[in-house]
């Protein structure tokens, strides 16, 4: 069994997703655990980790995500474990989990020094169960070369088995490479992999919308798995908004209050994938019926129209379970822009 603890320097730079292409790309039987949970979400009752479940749900593994994650509260942890029986802990957790694997990835926190206090950061990780640690690395081209700087200052000072850095969401891989590869290699640092930007991955279902929003699916079931390439916010007059360029994008959810029909009725005529009806307000039953019949998902929320476009301009694009062609787009990433040998023995 091979154990992988996959890092970052920063938040947000896509760690799961490349555990994700990985783990398709390998075709070999993994496992997975998230020893301090960071995305939390109750279901049934219980607590977890939001990645643990999304794995569990594309891979089909055996475990529930509750017994991917030792903690999510640093308080309660300190309560509940010091170092050497974090590290106990943390060993039956991969003897659990990796029994008849062949690989195991061991997701670590937001950054790099999340959880250090209670000993679950990924550093300590990588050494409580001699596995080998890779870094996912984000960002313009000077924040990436900032945080390779700062990784290559920091291994210094520790003694871990270090498998190399993917970068993530670089703009140009071939100007990324001219301009920076011959001096991050000369640095020591060996570079697994550069995945491309793809804007198609920075979109998100009408469906995952709703639940991030904790909305109310009053009608259109059928078209949650609509697309949103485009939000705007129906503050104006219909007038004014018809003859807004931006109003007449494809793959648009439309932000308005729901007594605001002639916006309503406005964006179910330029083809919305779905409306966003703020305040808590329903809208009259003739725009429920027409929004019934084009299939068009309309969702209630209890936030003001500012309040709600503000939760979705904060909004991470998460993958989900049913982003299939996510899902193998990652593994097309990998495959071609990933030298998995580097990585993981085959």
């Amino acid at each position: 069994m091979e154990k992988l603890i996959v890092a970052s320097m920063r938040k947000s730079s896509g760690k799961t997703s490349v555990i994700v292409g990985l783990a398709k790309a390998l075709e070999k039987r993994i496992g997975y655990t998230k020893p301090f949970g960071d995305r939390l979400l109750y279901r049934k009752k219980r607590l977890w980790d939001y990645d643990a479940a999304l794995m569990t749900d594309i891979f089909g593994l055996e475990e529930n995500p509750e017994e991917m994650s030792i903690g999510f509260d640093s308080s309660k942890l300190r309560y509940m474990y010091d170092k050497d029986s974090v590290k106990k802990k943390l060993l039956e957790v991969i003897s659990d989990i990796g029994a008849d694997k062949d690989v195991v990835f061991i997701e670590g926190g937001k950054d790099v020094g999340y959880g250090i206090s209670v000993y679950l950061d990924a550093i300590s990780l990588t050494r409580y169960i001699n596995g080998k640690v890779i870094f996912v690395i984000s960002g313009d081209d000077d924040r990436i070369m900032d945080d390779i700087i700062l990784l290559k200052n920091y291994l210094h000072m520790v003694d871990i088995n270090f498998g190399g850095v993917i970068f993530n969401k670089v703009d140009d891989v071939e100007d990324f490479k001219n301009v920076h590869l011959a001096n991050i290699t000369d640095m020591g640092i060996k570079v697994a992999g550069i995945i491309p930007f793809r804007e198609e991955l920075t979109h998100f279902s009408v469906n995952y919308l709703a639940e991030r929003l904790v909305a109310k699916v009053l009608t259109g079931e059928g078209g949650l798995t609509n697309t949103v390439k485009n939000v705007f916010v129906g503050a104006m007059s219909t007038s004014t908004a018809l003859n807004y360029p931006p109003f007449q994008k494809k793959d648009k959810v439309i932000i308005t209050g729901g007594d605001r029909s002639d916006m309503i009725l406005a964006s179910l005529e330029t083809n919305a994938v779905g409306v966003i009806l703020t305040g808590n307000i329903l809208p009259p039953q003739n725009i429920l019926s027409k929004a019934s019949a084009q299939n068009v998902p309309l969702l209630l929320v209890p936030s003001d129209t500012y309040q709600t476009a503000k939760q979705i301009d904060d909004l991470e694009p998460l993958l989900t379970k049913d982003d299939t062609e996510k899902i193998a787009m990652w593994e097309h990433l990998v495959n071609e822009y990933v030298n998995i040998t580097d990585v993981v023995r085959i």
